[in-house]
């Protein structure tokens, strides 16, 4: 049975490769085509229209990477073609290299009035004319030389082709065949049913009745087609394939719900500007296609998408809009665009649902309520209570399929966060975003649900992404043949919404997954591009300081308040925090183009912050505090003189220096390694015996796969020292403060090691300045720390998590990179080490024997990692890190943080007084900022820091007419924390790690 059946699969696939897929076009006609090249980056319609073009053939050799080039095509449909009807197309191949969708030549069709018809890729070179024969037309092919970045030369290997300037000037494309085809729909039919007939087959056991009976339909449609007349037998072949097509599916078949979608990397391989183009492209196809096709139902995240569309292509827009309130075409997600969530900082996390909500609100007047984040590297466990403030309850990602260790055990399920939230979450069993609906990815999806016995539904998103063009009309042509059919899943294609709801109420009692979604690949990205993430925390610095002394501002002296700026700014650092530009994983482009946005933004927003504070009063000379705690005597967002401590003093001890306040001591030896930090108030000496820190090491870091992507943990067994030094030297000699400075070298590198201590605090803080010239390196600051202790916790948004420092289980061993916010804190018990930094994000802690007895624990930030692809210049020059090493417990880990992240501010006033105070430290303000809706209510986000169940008096500086609290959205919600208010106050009750958000109109 076997051998006869693989016999027909043969005879089948060379008849549809030499006979039916040839005959779908009846007869083909040549067009004229001319040519003219846009002399650097992209030109709209109206301008390219207007150049002079110029005669060429098949063949002709076109486009430097990058480069844009328009081709002007004309033609008239032959008459005679009226003797057999058929759809009539204009087929267009550019140059196409293979059939590979993205990531390569990719174009957009439009008509002599500039009107966008549809896009040309591979698998998808087709515009409909919609022309009688003897009509004629004249289109303007938009072309864009995109370079295959991932796959030039070797793969992985260094490429110049990341950044124009170093691209290089030779043609990458010749023009292929452009030709008006006369497309036969009923041989198009057939080939369609062929496909999911043989797929099917193929994909059941051998031996089982339906199999036998599909390959015996697929030997009568051969033999019912007529090899030298498949146009006139292919109503007869369609025929030998219905009973099988019609056989209805068992009653317990899995059931699928199929979402059109087009997964689009804000930036990847190619600049964002490029990205604006992909999106165009899949966008006019999806409306083509719905043209055609009245069940297509088409998903599309991230706002930022459709703010390009509706900036660049307004009449694109304007019809996306029209089938976004029939229902069709979905906005999803409800953030700005599909962001990384381990690094953003807690106020940008939520703002990417303000912004992203916002947008579909104002433009569409439409309500999103999942989370659609298929391809990020891990999530945040601080995801669902922010998903929850912001009207959403459900949550989509496919990328924990990747998982290089362990499986997540449910494919539906809730997830709860650190506070307890829960929301409904799905990964999709088809383990793709990308899916063509074929009977092979049906039968995976099926055969790979978890939750069988329990659920009976999953979703599949399908579409070619990142350029490919989305849902193509042989993708729903499979969804139809497959909605009903024997030996395979159902297939129904709805909104996402109607799947969540559906599963959400068929699985009643859920299995619930705790934590953050750890992501176990790709953990390379907490470091690689170190650049930008600072740039990145930075602009969320910056943003925080502008509302909040704008805010402040506003309500003391009646300024103004930059509503648009802030906006702007925002999105742009929003924009930044996408999955593939903050995580490090994008060409060298991408990033000099970050560069220029990040000093942009410090240049918009620092005239900002110096104006607001001037405008509280002018005259003196204080120190402005936008933290939210009292630092230097200077108040929690306020504006005063700074105090200081007692002295410090510096002691040369043999070949050491010992340094210290009435806080700390801490001991250098000639290494100028930490060799002794001691806690004064506790006694508790911080280094374990024998070891040193303050240490830095370095790497060899040759993934197996992706190179700015990925650390595996074989990375450990490669680490060297960097022990000796070039010089140790005291600059400032004890006062309000002392400074050692550690010069070192290794390859052609040079770092300089700052030891910073100050009067009155309880902290040493250390400076790294390196100047990086080293590649496929990685860098890392370690620090012992003599506790003996199971677990650490690390800060995420509003928040911390608590993470394992042994491996008994493969979920432990697998976790060796993780990542944290401004904060790192190993404990036994109330006391410990926390280690701050102001803008790095990887991190390990791991544990080793101590001698005497026990285990210590040791910290280490990950400062560089210096990949080759798909960025050579990743991380090479000068980098500043900086961080503090500060003895206690989590509270002062917290206020360390906080410290090193918004340090004061000298500024030209005295003094004034801050907006709002809470005395409670485990209750933090996070922004202040006036209501979006540009009433002049004053906006405070707050939530609990340090785990625990707490009450607090908000103190308001103003007075307050009504206090209300509010979602994200600054909408009116259930009184969740406030026990009571008045014009002065707020009463607080919150439980760990809660967010709450308060509306305060002014009296």
């Amino acid at each position: 049975m076997h051998q006869q059946q693989h016999a027909v699969k043969e005879r089948v696939d060379r008849f549809m490769r030499e006979r039916l897929r040839p005959a779908q076009t009846r007869a083909s006609a040549p067009v004229r085509v001319e040519a003219w090249a846009a002399p650097g980056e992209p030109v709209p319609f109206a301008e390219a229209v207007a150049q002079s073009y110029t005669l060429v053939e098949e063949g002709h050799a076109w486009g430097r990477a990058w480069s844009t080039v328009w081709f002007r095509v004309s033609g008239t449909v032959p008459a005679e073609w009226e003797a057999a009807p058929g759809e009539v197309e204009l087929v267009v191949d550019p140059g196409f290299v293979g059939d590979g969708a993205g990531f390569q030549v990719e174009a957009l069709v439009f008509d002599a009035g500039g009107r966008a018809l549809k896009a040309i890729e591979p698998k998808n070179d087709y515009v409909r004319l919609g022309l009688a024969p003897g009509g004629s037309f004249e289109l303007y092919v938009e072309a864009a030389a995109n370079p295959d970045v991932f796959t030039s030369g070797e793969r992985y290997a260094p490429t110049p082709l990341g950044r124009w300037e170093t691209a290089g000037e030779a043609p990458l494309y010749r023009l292929g065949r452009i030709a008006v085809v006369q497309r036969d729909a009923t041989v198009w039919e057939l080939v369609q049913d062929v496909e999911t007939v043989r797929g099917l087959a193929l994909e059941l056991p051998e031996g089982s009745p339906r199999r036998a009976e599909l390959f015996a339909a697929l030997d009568a449609m051969v033999d019912a087609v007529h090899p030298h007349d498949v146009h006139g037998t292919a109503v007869a072949g369609r025929k030998a394939l219905r009973t099988v097509l019609s056989s209805p599916a068992a009653r317990s078949a899995h059931r699928v719900f199929a979402v059109g979608h087009a997964h689009i990397d804000s930036a990847w391989l190619w600049p964002v500007r490029e990205t604006v183009r992909k999106c165009a492209r899949t966008f006019a196809n999806v409306l083509e296609l719905m043209d055609a096709d009245p069940d297509l139902v088409f998903a599309c995240s991230s706002a930022q998408q459709f703010a390009w569309v509706k900036e660049h292509y307004p009449e694109l827009f304007a019809r996306i809009a029209e089938r976004v309130a029939e229902g069709r075409f979905v906005p999803v997600g409800g953030m700005w665009v599909e962001s990384d969530t381990n690094m953003p900082g807690a106020e940008a996390m939520a703002r990417q649902f303000v912004e992203g909500k916002r947008f579909f609100l104002e433009e569409f007047g439409v309500e999103t309520r999942e989370v659609w984040l298929p391809d990020s590297f891990g999530y945040t466990g601080a995801l669902p209570q922010i998903a929850r403030a912001a009207g959403a309850g459900y949550f989509l990602t496919q990328k924990l399929s990747w998982n290089e260790v362990n499986r997540y055990p449910h494919h539906s399920f809730d997830w709860e966060g650190i506070d307890g939230t829960r929301i409904f979450a799905h990964f999709p069993p088809v383990d793709t975003y990308n899916s063509r609906l074929s009977p092979k990815e049906l039968a995976h999806t099926e055969r790979n649900f978890a939750d069988q016995g329990r659920a009976t539904m999953s979703l599949v998103p399908f579409g070619f992404g990142d350029g490919g063009g989305g849902p193509t009309r042989e993708m729903t042509a499979a969804a139809r043949r497959a909605a009903d059919l024997e030996g395979s899943p159902t297939v129904r294609i709805a909104p996402p919404i109607v799947f969540f709801e559906e599963a959400e109420a068929e699985l009643e009692s859920r299995p619930v997954w705790s934590g953050e979604l750890y992501l176990e690949n790709h953990r390379g990205t907490y470091a690689s591009q170190a650049r930008t993430k600072r740039g990145n925390r930075r602009s969320e610095a910056l943003l925080h300081e502008a509302e909040l002394w704008a805010a402040t501002a506003a309500v003391r002296a009646g300024a103004a308040y930059p509503y648009e700026l802030l906006r702007r700014s925002w999105r742009t650092v929003l924009l930044n925090q996408f999955h593939d530009i903050l995580p490090g994983s994008s060409i060298g482009w991408v990033y000099d183009q970050a560069a220029k946005e990040y000093a942009q933004i410090e240049a918009d927003l620092e005239p900002v912050i110096e104006g607001a504070v001037a405008a509280l009063g002018a005259g003196g000379a204080g120190f402005a505090n936008a933290g939210p705690y009292e630092l230097d005597g200077v108040p929690a967002f306020g504006v005063g003189p700074r105090r200081t401590g007692a002295p410090v003093t510096v002691e040369r001890r043999g070949g050491s220096v010992v340094v210290a306040n009435d806080a700390v001591e801490v001991v250098l030896d000639g290494d100028g390694l930490i060799t002794s930090l001691v806690d004064k108030g506790t006694g508790r000496e911080t280094v374990p015996p024998g070891e040193r820190g303050g240490l830095l090491q370095v790497f060899t870091d040759t993934p197996r796969h992706y190179d700015a992507w990925d650390v595996d943990v074989e990375y450990r067994r490669s680490g060297r020292d960097l022990a000796a030094a070039d010089d140790v030297k005291v600059v400032e000699d004890g006062g309000d403060r002392a400074v050692v400075r550690v010069a070192r070298s290794w390859g052609a590198s040079t770092i300089t090691q700052t030891y910073i201590v100050e009067s009155g605090r309880a902290a040493v803080d250390v400076e790294t300045a390196v100047d990086w010239h080293e590649r496929q390196h990685m860098l890392k600051f370690a620090f012992p720390v003599d506790v003996h202790t199971a677990s650490a916790r690390s800060e995420i948004q509003f928040g911390h998590i608590e993470r394992a420092t042994h491996t008994n289980t493969s979920w432990d061993e697998a976790r060796f990179e993780t990542c944290a916010h401004r904060w790192v804190h190993v404990a036994e018990g109330d006391w410990g080490l926390g280690v701050a930094n102001d803008a790095t994000y990887g991190h390990d802690v791991t544990r080793h024997p101590r001698r005497g007895g026990g285990t210590f624990s040791v910290v280490r930030q990950t400062l560089l990692k210096s990949p080759l692809f798909p960025d050579p210049e990743a991380d090479q020059g000068a980098h500043v890190f900086r961080t503090s090493l500060v003895p206690g417990g989590v509270a002062e880990a917290v206020r360390a943080g906080y410290r090193l992240n918004l340090p004061l501010r000298p500024v030209a006033a005295a003094a004034a007084a801050p907006l709002v105070a809470v005395a409670n430290p485990a209750v933090v303000v996070e922004t202040v900022k006036l209501a979006e809706d540009g009433s002049g209510d004053v906006v405070v986000r707050l939530y609990e820091a340090h785990g625990t169940r707490t009450s607090a008096v908000l103190e308001l500086g103003f007075a307050a007419s009504r206090v209300i609290e509010t979602d994200l959205l600054e909408r009116e919600t259930e009184p969740a924390a406030v026990a009571a208010s008045d014009a002065a106050s707020v009463s607080l009750t919150l439980r760990p790690f809660q967010i709450v958000t308060l509306r305060i109109a002014r009296a």
